[in-house]
């Protein structure tokens, strides 16, 4: 079975830096996504030069939670 989780993301480095390192260590058998929803902050450049082998969706305009995940 395949897992992927998505985490939908604006402007959440803060978060992304408390909470993304302990997703990454528990769900090692799944692919990670950080759907971002046009952060102005530097949440994308933190989680590629950090986390690496999560995968990033850059949305281009923030559409609010529904479309961000659609």
């Amino acid at each position: 079975m395949e897992v992927a989780i998505v985490i939908l993301n604006w402007n959440g480095r803060i978060l992304l830096e408390k909470f993304l390192p302990s997703v990454v260590k528990y769900s090692k058998e799944a692919t990670i996504y950080v759907a971002d929803n046009a952060s102005t902050d530097d949440s994308v450049a933190f989680v590629s030069e950090n986390f690496p082998n999560i995968k990033i969706i850059q949305n281009s305009t923030n559409g609010g939670y529904a479309k961000g995940y659609n």
